[in-house]
């Protein structure tokens, strides 16, 4: 299948690496068809390009990477939307939000993880309870935006 993107320009895409999302995602309905990219090969961090919408892509991550008590209970009804009756082979992504101002404030969706499942190509975004961040920082210690000046803490005494 051939592929426009307005990031990545024009590539082949084999059919078997086409995700699917039978209901679309959150604010997307009618993108329904997308296929996973490397962002860079050493960091976790990969896209989730439209094949439908040339300009639409997420960022996507393991939301494990960075919050290893995260764990979703994947409702049995989505779990059987997704798989072919096989025991359930899936992977949970969070979309991630890059200020272009500052790209230190990255921020998870933990409320709506998509499950994708590895037999079927089939996926799901989910949308879990309020106790769930919508704006989940990656990097909580991160100075205030427009904050440049090195941190200095005072000591109590003086070296020798």
């Amino acid at each position: 299948m051939k592929c426009r993107s307005t990031r990545f320009g024009s590539f082949e895409v084999p059919d078997d690496r086409i995700v699917r999302f039978p209901s679309g995602l959150l604010g997307f309905p009618e993108s329904r068809q997308y296929v996973i990219l490397d962002h860079d090969s050493e960091a976790p961090f990969k896209w989730l390009q439209s094949v439908d919408e040339p300009g639409l892509a997420f960022v996507i991550l393991d939301p494990t990477i960075f919050h290893a008590d995260y764990h979703v209970d994947v409702p049995v009804d989505a779990l059987t939307e997704i798989q072919d009756g096989e025991e359930p082979q899936v992977a949970v992504v969070v979309i991630l939000t890059i200020p272009s101002d500052d790209p230190g404030r990255i921020t998870a969706n933990l409320r709506g993880p998509l499950v994708i499942s590895h037999t079927t190509k089939l996926g799901k975004q989910l949308v879990l309870s309020d106790e769930f961040p919508t704006r989940y920082p990656l990097f909580p210690s991160a100075p205030p935006a427009g904050d440049t000046s090195p941190r200095v803490e005072p000591t109590a005494e003086c070296p020798a």
